[in-house]
């Protein structure tokens, strides 16, 4: 494209354009003729992402852009192919346009963009349930993540982001739950946008309760991604999700009605009742000081709620799990626990550790009291 070419094409453009947007495209033609690419790039970039360059993209990037594409950093190249997709007809014509921005970024020096923009691609296969097709693209995507030192924060970002979907869509929930967690740890929240925090709070607390392998929830109630249901009609859901942290069977019982009405959460109910009772169990070792968690199957019934011919299964399961540890006696009917999963306390759990400490420091005190006026006769001077 020679520059006649490029002045006419930017004109015609400019007429098209939102008048907002006009002295941008007026600075295109600037860098264009200086060879200021970085300046260029970013300038793109400015106006790709405002609303009103919405029907120009795809013609900005197919008639201008290309002619200019190695010169300039190839994340950013993405970023504008990946802006520019939006503005395709349908899933296949998408799938063709970012199929083809994959290949042309799938150099040994970008190789952090050809990553980036093979992401893209496993998300429209997904939505055209091609879900083998978009396996082999994230497998692809994440062999070259792991030989990378660094890469940038957004390259993780968007990985993580596609993989939580593919298994939300293979209903995967444990590694949904991951997948979306680190995606998570990728972004600043406020940059989301309210409905997808929303959405993303949701899913996660639906994953965390029907998963069968993830019996603590403490990194997912420390994560402010949670207040975006406060107010919604979801709420609830994080005051079910509190009430099986602190093992609250009574919280449970309130709360109980929502599973039920939930499609998933009722299909998955006696996975959810066993989480309640070991969480239960849990909680109930926890709250006892290291030298009284001797309990006795009568006990740890009346704690849980659970029948006393089905607390060594329930025991054992919490055993299996790593929840616990510690032996049985079934012929005592007693159960020593040694040691109790590490949680996250709500203030009320932290209260009632402190009170044990304190009494603790109490039992100190009065055995170096006892140690004091028993041995008067035996200390040295």
């Amino acid at each position: 494209m020679n520059v006649d070419t490029v002045s006419d094409f930017l004109a015609e453009q400019r007429d098209e354009a939102p008048e907002e947007l006009q002295p941008l495209i007026i600075q295109f033609e600037d860098y264009w003729e200086r060879k200021l690419w970085h300046q260029l790039t970013d300038a793109l970039l400015e106006f790709f992402s405002h609303p009103g360059s919405a029907k120009q993209r795809l013609q900005f990037y197919k008639v201008f852009i290309l002619k200019f594409a190695d010169k300039i950093n190839q994340l950013k190249l993405v970023d504008l192919g990946l802006n520019a997709a939006t503005q395709c007809r349908d899933n296949q014509e998408r799938l063709t346009f970012l199929t083809d921005l994959a290949k042309k970024v799938d150099n040994e020096n970008s190789q952090d963009a050809f990553v980036y923009a093979t992401v893209a691609v496993a998300r429209v296969r997904l939505d055209l349930r091609d879900v083998e097709g978009a396996r082999r693209d994230l497998d692809g995507a994440e062999r070259t993540l792991e030989a990378f030192d660094s890469v940038e924060t957004k390259v993780h970002a968007a990985f993580y982001r596609v993989n939580a979907d593919y298994y939300q869509a293979r209903a995967d929930f444990a590694s949904y739950y991951r997948n979306a967690l680190l995606y998570l740890a990728c972004v600043e929240l406020p940059a989301l946008d309210p409905r997808e925090r929303r959405e993303r709070a949701y899913n996660l607390g639906i994953a965390a309760l029907v998963s069968d392998s993830i019996y603590n929830f403490g990194e997912l109630l420390q994560h402010p991604i949670l207040e975006a249901l406060a107010g919604t009609e979801h709420a609830w859901l994080r005051d079910l999700l509190v009430a099986f942290n602190r093992g609250d069977l009574a919280a449970y019982d309130v709360l109980r009605g929502h599973v039920d009405r939930h499609p998933l959460l009722s299909d998955h109910d006696d996975e959810i009742r066993q989480k309640i009772y070991l969480a239960a169990l849990t909680e109930s070792v926890f709250r006892r000081p290291p030298h009284e968690r001797a309990m006795t199957f009568a006990a740890i019934s009346a704690d849980t709620k659970v029948r006393k011919t089905e607390i060594e299964h329930l025991v054992m399961k919490a055993l299996s799990l790593g929840l616990v540890r510690g032996t049985i006696d079934e012929v005592a009917e007693l159960v020593n626990f040694t040691w109790v999963q590490p949680r996250v306390l709500d203030l009320a759990q932290i209260a009632g550790m402190a009170q044990r400490l304190g009494d603790w420091g109490e039992n100190v005190n009065k055995l170096g009291n006892w140690i004091e006026a028993t041995g008067q006769d035996i200390w040295a001077p």
